[in-house]
């Protein structure tokens, strides 16, 4: 007996550590098993239909402040990191010069104005007047030509007549011839040589009454030849004023020609002279100020920024492996280093047009030499839902954690167009 118990106490003893090692073994796949569905669960439910980068920095829409003429600077209203809204005064420059061009300008158009209306004024008269001596001198010349047709016409209803009046005249005359020589013959009585030299007095004397009236129509055919020459003299003396007026009309719209001209260049000088106050085109931060008083500035050197920390937005540099099932409207969580714990909440917006390559300065020409082939980043625009609470501003620059919510996928990959509906 002694030496069976013995042998049980030894193979006891044996049995223990291999139990002992089967129990770790089934301790450790047992941890394995759930280590592998913790992390199975933790992708499914944490990871899944997400894609992540670190490649994320703070955006926003930077006014950068310039001044549009030369000057001198005659006044600084703000100081860096100093909130300023839209329209306030930010640098004032010396307007002395620009002052001076508009007084020159609108001194000039004064002058201009009143040289206008005193044309106006001069070319009115003098229209009124020579338009009267034309219809007069038409008229004129009308009435002479109508009297000189209406004598023409007489004359040539009196040569007419004469021309009646000198054949009875020719018969009358051989009648009386003939009762004179019969008479002296004695072969007609005297009665009817008196009455044949009675009729031929009679016709001669209207033949000389007609002459006479010829002659008087052609000595008035003749004057009305002056009148008529008179009056066309009068008429092209007439037109000859109204061709001057034409000419002053021409002036007058070079001269208006010249006030607009002026005009444009008081505009330019009222606005060179408002340029001279250089206002906040929109509301932000002063930031990266460089101006002081008496400096000489001159048209685009930068002054200052204004940063609209309030409208920031996220540009996340996707890997372009990352972007397959990313669409816009997508929701968004972001994460600031400069405040580790927080998150900020957003939604896709905007996927870039090329790669962060492609519009670099100097843009890589994969065509030519050693090729090697490197994965391209893709920005990514990503608008906050809410302004940044002012405990936790985000300021442009900083570095970002951004996760997408790729889950739902019925959105687009470009942004729509404006005259699309």
């Amino acid at each position: 007996m002694g030496e069976n118990e013995f042998k049980d106490e030894k193979n006891l003893d044996e049995s223990q550590p291999r139990n002992r090692t089967k129990l770790k073994i089934k301790i450790g796949v047992v941890s394995i098993l759930i280590l592998v569905i913790i992390s199975f669960c933790y992708w499914w439910f944490f990871k899944r239909n997400r894609v992540t980068t670190d490649n994320a920095y703070v955006m926003a829409d930077t006014a950068r402040i310039s001044s549009r003429i030369p000057g001198t600077v005659l006044k600084v209203f703000v100081e860096n990191d100093q909130w300023t809204e839209k329209g306030q005064v930010l640098v004032k420059l010396d307007p002395a010069d620009y002052k001076v061009r508009v007084d020159e300008a609108k001194a000039s158009l004064e002058e201009i104005e009143a040289r206008i209306k005193e044309s106006e004024i001069s070319i009115s008269l003098v229209d009124s007047k020579t338009e009267a001596q034309v219809k007069s001198a038409e008229a004129a010349y009308r009435a002479a030509k109508d009297k000189e047709r209406e004598i023409r016409h007489k004359l040539v209803e009196l040569q007419k007549k004469r021309l009646s009046v000198l054949a009875d005249y020719k018969h009358i005359k051989r009648d009386y011839e003939r009762f004179e020589s019969l008479y002296k013959g004695g072969a007609s009585s005297g009665r009817q040589r008196d009455k044949a030299r009675t009729a031929y007095k009679k016709i001669k004397a209207g033949l000389a009454a007609i002459d006479a009236d010829i002659a008087s129509v052609k000595a008035s055919i003749d004057a009305l030849g002056e009148s008529v020459k008179n009056a066309e003299a009068q008429l092209a003396a007439a037109k000859s004023e109204r061709a001057r007026v034409l000419m002053q009309k021409n002036a007058l719209k070079a001269l208006k020609a010249r006030r607009d001209s002026i005009k444009a260049k008081l505009q330019a000088a009222e606005l060179n002279l408002s340029y001279c106050t250089i206002k906040a085109p929109i509301s932000g931060y002063i930031s990266q100020k460089s101006v002081q008083v008496g400096e000489s500035v001159q048209p685009g050197l930068p002054l200052m920024a204004v940063v609209p920390l309030k409208d920031v937005y996220v540009e996340a540099n996707y890997k372009e492996t990352q972007l397959e099932n990313v669409r816009i409207g997508q929701p968004a969580t972001i994460k600031a280093d400069i405040y580790p714990g927080y998150k900020y909440s957003g939604k896709v917006v905007g996927i870039r047009a090329g790669t962060g390559a492609a519009f670099s300065l100097l843009p890589p020409e994969n065509a030519t030499g050693n090729w090697i082939k490197v994965v391209q980043r893709v920005p990514v625009k990503i608008e906050l839902d809410s302004p940044p609470p002012d405990d936790r501003p985000l300021r442009v620059g900083l570095s970002l954690e951004v996760t997408i919510d790729t889950s739902k996928r019925d959105g687009r990959f470009l942004a729509e167009r404006a005259n699309q509906k």
